[in-house]
Formats: structure tokens, C-alpha cells, sequence
């Protein structure tokens, strides 16, 4: 079964990082439909495209699950859709997606897919970057209870909107017997935790909204290679990451690199690489249903998939542990769990 999966996203940053200014606009529901179903008619074509092509040793997904790989499954929210705790973002290329398909993942968040393979247990999610501040929680909810209706999708998620914004969303759904959404895609790493630790449990004991999170590395401040400045062959060399630079060299960024080599013994003696620890970290919270990987080469993402590995060492003393180096655990006023 293929499954695509609808995410409205809030806040768009251009590549410096600063938040775009959106313009109010006289907007009514059919444009919100329209745009919706121009992007899902192509998202559907994905989809169905899927069906031809086979990976490279010919292997089922239940095959290469049973392969030792490890990889573990998690319902998306509380939702039925059940999917890899580590999920593949970014641009798809072929070999990327081969790999990662035989190490038993089937959660793909792109809807530039290239590949692929006889694929049954697939789930392709897109975005729509729609000004969504010139449209009310009412249309948006409208317009992709409209797109599912019609088959383009099967669930619909949202993007960096706050709490309160995917409460409204449900409310309306609920009020004019709509869909709701079921997943928030939100920033999650050893640097970035209030969100998806205090506010998503809440979501989800109310309203069964899952947490997908995404950028495990820091856009890769946690992959050890800033521990002495910014390499020029690095990302954060190039003009157009001149805000990662920023960030890295600041007083807060030098502080982080000071934490991760504390970080680093932890790793050495769970027989793992930095970026595994901070991937496995991000899993050890079960209340995430799956971790966006975002590698751009074979080497990066088979390394990112070995934290599966790590997962079952990540045990209470170790996260006490890191907690206690980063000093950054949120504070919940209620343990939603009880």
C-alpha cells in the first residue's frame, strides 16, 4: 500500500534562516483547494511510480527487516499508519533510497522520489508551501480534508505550528466533521527539546497527535566536524550557509561544541560515532514515531542508520548522563504518560 502524507508548514524561512515576511491577501477556500490538488496530482504520479522499480538485490521490506538491521516500527500519532522510527528527508536520490529501503525504512518525506522499487509498504509525505497566514485553520483543515477525500492523500501533518495552532486545526475538524491532522514535524536534537518533550506529549494524549521530527544533527553542529571551527569543504564554509557559520562560531554555538567533546567518551564507550549517539538520543523518546534523516551521501546515511544499533544501549543511566552534560532538560509541569 502507498500512502502520502499531507504537511502544511508554518513560519518558511529563507536560507538565511530569517523568517519570511507574508503579505495578507483577500484568499477564499477553492484557492487553498486548487493549490492543493495541483500539488497532490503530482505527489499521486510519485506514488504509483513506485510499483516499477526494483532495488538493487531484489529484497522485500519484510525481508530486509528480518536482516538483523533492527529497525524498529512506531504508530504515526495515534493513527494505524505504522512506520520506521528513522525516516529519509531531503532530495531522494536512487542509491540513498535503495540503501535505506533494504535497512527497513518506509517513510520517505520528499515528494521528489527518484527510484524505487516494487514497493509495498510505502510512505511518501510532501509539503505545501502555501502564505498561510493569508488562510484561516478553517480552510487550511477544509482543504485537506478536500484532498484526501479525493485520494491524493491519506493523513495530512503540520510543519512548525505551534500548540495552539494544531489545537485550532483540531477543533475545527472536530466542529464541522472534518480531518484532522495526526503528525506535527517539528526540530528536534540534543540542542532543541522544549517542543517535542513538554508541548507534543500534551497533543498527543488529547488528540493523538505523533511527533516526526526532523534535523538530528544540528543541520550538523553534532557532527563533530565544527569542534575546531569551520572546515572550508564544510557546509557552513559556503556563502549561502553564512547564518550555520554565524551560528557556530557564536558564543552559544562554542559552548555546544564544549558539550559535545564531553559527549564524545559516551560514544566511545558505546562503540558509536557522535552523530549515532545524538540519532539514538533523538529515539530513545518513544513519543517520537520517527527521526528524518537527512545525509547526502551513501557513507553519511549508512552511519546515521547504524544509531538503530545504539538504541538498545541508550539505558536511563546513560540519558541521565548526557542530560546531565547538556543541562538542558525541559521542565513539564504534568507527566503526561500517567
Amino acid at each position: 500500500m502507498q500512502v502520502s502524507i499531507a504537511c502544511t508548514e508554518h513560519n518558511l524561512k529563507n536560507r538565511n534562516g530569517e523568517d519570511r515576511l507574508i503579505s495578507k491577501q483577500n484568499t477564499t477556500t477553492p484557492n487553498v483547494v486548487n493549490a492543493a490538488r495541483a500539488k497532490f496530482r503530482t505527489v499521486a504520479i510519485i506514488a504509483r511510480s513506485l510499483g516499477t522499480f526494483t532495488p538493487h538485490h531484489h529484497i522485500s521490506l519484510k525481508e530486509s527487516t528480518a536482516k538483523q538491521t533492527g529497525m524498529k516500527y512506531r504508530n504515526l500519532g495515534k493513527s494505524g499508519l505504522r512506520v520506521s522510527c528513522l525516516g529519509l528527508g531531503k532530495h531522494v536520490a536512487e542509491q540513498l533510497m535503495t540503501i535505506a529501503y533494504e535497512s527497513g525504512v518506509n517513510l520517505f518525506d520528499t515528494a521528489e522520489v527518484y527510484a524505487a522499487g516494487k514497493r509495498s509498504s510505502l510512505v511518501i509525505t510532501t509539503k505545501l508551501y502555501w502564505e498561510i497566514s493569508s488562510f484561516s485553520s478553517s480552510e487550511i483543515v477544509r482543504a485537506m480534508t478536500h484532498v484526501i477525500n479525493q485520494g491524493m492523500a491519506m493523513y495530512w501533518g503540520t510543519s512548525r505550528w505551534s500548540a495552539m495552532e494544531i489545537m485550532e486545526a483540531y477543533s475545527v475538524a472536530r466542529q464541522f466533521n472534518m480531518i484532522p491532522p495526526v503528525c506535527e514535524q517539528a526540530e528536534y536534537h540534543l540542542f532543541q527539546r522544549e517542543k517535542v518533550e513538554v508541548q507534543l506529549p500534551e497533543l498527543y494524549h488529547k488528540i493523538g497527535v505523533g511527533a516526526m521530527t526532523w534535523s538530528p544533527l544540528a543541520c550538523g553542529i553534532i557532527s563533530g566536524k565544527y569542534g575546531n571551527g569551520v572546515p572550508e569543504s564544510s557546509r557552513a564554509s559556503l556563502k549561502c550557509y553564512q547564518w550555520l557559520k554565524e551560528k557556530i562560531v557564536s558564543e552559544e554555538g562554542r559552548k555546544q561544541q564544549i558539550k559535545l567533546k564531553d559527549l564524545s567518551p559516551i560514544a566511545d564507550r558505546l562503540g558509536c560515532t557522535l552523530p549515532q549517539l545524538a540519532v539514538a538520543w533523538c529515539l530513545r523518546n518513544e513519543g517520537v514515531s520517527s527521526v528524518l534523516l537527512g545525509s547526502s551521501n551513501p557513507e553519511q546515511l549508512i552511519e546515521n542508520l547504524g544509531a538503530i544499533q545504539v538504541l538498545p544501549k541508550m539505558t536511563s543511566h546513560i540519558v541521565s548522563e548526557i542530560d546531565n552534560i547538556l543541562g538542558n532538560k525541559p521542565i513539564s509541569k504534568k507527566d503526561y504518560r500517567s
